[in-house]
């Protein structure tokens, strides 16, 4: 992708970095972001910076015009957060999306969508298939799910391109928020040999897959027509359960931490892993392992001292 006007809403987040920092020194990139989770200093150089909020039509729909292609993450991503007040999550997830379609409708850009596991809810049918009845058990999940079906239908009803993109459990540096996924909260306290704390008995599985791999599936299907008005996983289809997953990051930390174990979480789900054979049909497959990817984790980490 070249000498494109690039959106990235939710850019000075986790993902939303990565992906705008891939695209910033070929295209005009343009972060929207309203630092509720996200910090300035993840917006990389050379990216123009919005401070906006996606519920607010009038302050981002002009830009969102004019986009090439737009990048949606801005999100609130915590199921915790969602379970706690649904009403936020869906003012967020499900009016934010919709205002950004709309101002897409009147413009000519496309859509990649940041979607979720979490709008498969717990189904036991394993892997998960991007075709399977979504059943989600967390607002979170429902607002996930709203949104995906408010892509296809700006799709089908207004010719609006846009690509569903169902991400697991993505970790990596920059992840480093309140509502940071459970590699980089072990890692943090892994270091500072304080409790690795799991919820439920850590029997309990995901999907982890490092954020460069991510952003390669979105440069991937924003370039492929053919994936438009469609869904895929994005996830490397290897499960890990959060027992092994702790023993692995104190072994790579050298940590002296204990593990300890606590009441599982509402919304939580027992098993999730992911068929990827729709994506890989468009060229995608993960290039990094789980090992490969804590590793470089773990360096940005101790390079920026955050523990």
């Amino acid at each position: 992708m070249k000498n494109k006007l690039v959106v990235v809403t939710g850019g000075a987040g986790f993902i939303g970095s990565h992906i705008a920092e891939a695209l910033v020194e070929e295209n005009e990139v343009i972060v929207i972001d309203n630092l509720y989770s996200g910090k300035i200093e993840n917006i990389p150089q050379g990216a123009k910076f919005i401070e906006a909020d996606i519920r607010d039509y009038s302050s981002i729909a002009e830009i969102i015009r004019e986009a090439d292609y737009v990048f949606h993450e801005a999100a609130q991503i915590s199921v915790e957060e969602s379970v706690r007040d649904p009403i936020f999550t869906d003012e967020v997830n499900v009016i934010g999306t919709l205002n950004i379609l709309k101002a897409l409708s009147e413009g000519s850009g496309k859509i990649i969508f940041a979607s979720s596991a979490a709008v498969y809810g717990e189904n036991k049918n394993l892997p998960l298939k991007e075709d399977y009845l979504p059943k989600p058990i967390s607002p979170y999940g429902v607002s996930k799910l709203a949104g995906e079906h408010y892509v296809r239908v700006f799709y089908e009803l207004y010719g609006v391109p846009g690509v569903i993109l169902r991400y697991f459990n993505v970790y990596g540096p920059r992840q480093s928020s309140a509502y940071a996924g459970v590699i980089s909260i072990f890692m943090k306290n892994a270091l500072k040999n304080e409790p690795l704390v799991i919820f439920g008995d850590g029997k309990q599985t995901r999907d982890f897959i490092y954020v460069k791999d991510v952003v390669q599936a979105n440069l991937l299907v924003a370039e492929k027509e053919r994936a438009n008005g469609k869904i895929f996983n994005v996830a490397t289809g290897k499960e890990t359960s959060i027992l092994e997953l702790a023993l692995k990051i104190i072994d790579l930390t050298s940590s002296s931490s204990q593990i300890l174990f606590a009441p599982e979480r509402p919304g939580d789900i027992k098993r999730s892993v992911a068929d990827i054979n729709e994506i890989r049909k468009l060229g995608f497959e993960p290039s990094y392992s789980l090992e490969e990817g804590l590793k470089e984790t773990l360096e940005w980490f101790k390079k920026w001292k955050y523990f």
